[in-house]
């Protein structure tokens, strides 16, 4: 098996949205509007100061995906990388697609001159908050708090 990266495009937009549904559900129980998610996704495609996708391959087919976002910080005068929306198809899991991902975040992070990666993982997540900490990240002291100023999509 051969897991290659690259950055999304266009043509990987309908995965992506439907990667995105399924994380959702399968982490949170929550049901995304999927043409809503289609324009956030595509928003980020046409705006990459927004971020980035990339796409892990397993033998030229695509398995799962990652958005990184940025995040400024005046403490260390950088940016740290947010790592969002992963997924990974059921039937590569477990076989070092996520890691694949991971290792190309970080090289490319590093090679712009970020000051660290960042991600969030659901509180009951145990396998993904394993996957993390194997990888050598570490939980932070940090809560998070949240304030929506749009109604959630129904």
């Amino acid at each position: 098996m051969t897991v290659s990266i690259r950055t999304a495009s266009p043509a990987d937009v309908a995965d992506l949205v439907a990667w995105n549904v399924a994380m959702a559900w399968e982490t949170e129980h929550k049901r995304l509007d999927p043409e809503r998610l289609r324009r956030g996704v595509e928003a980020v495609l046409e705006h990459p100061r927004r971020g980035f996708y990339l796409i892990a391959e397993v033998d030229g087919t695509a398995a799962g995906g990652l958005l990184v976002t940025y995040e400024w910080s005046d403490w260390r005068c950088g940016d740290f990388w947010w790592i969002q929306s992963v997924y990974v198809v059921p039937a590569a899991r477990r076989s070092g697609v996520f890691r694949a991902l991971h290792a190309a975040v970080a090289e490319r992070a590093r090679d712009a001159g970020a000051v660290g990666l960042r991600l969030y993982v659901e509180t009951e997540n145990a396998r993904a908050q394993a996957t993390y900490e194997g990888l050598g990240m570490q939980r932070c002291h940090y809560f998070m708090c949240e304030a929506s100023l749009v109604e959630p999509a129904a």
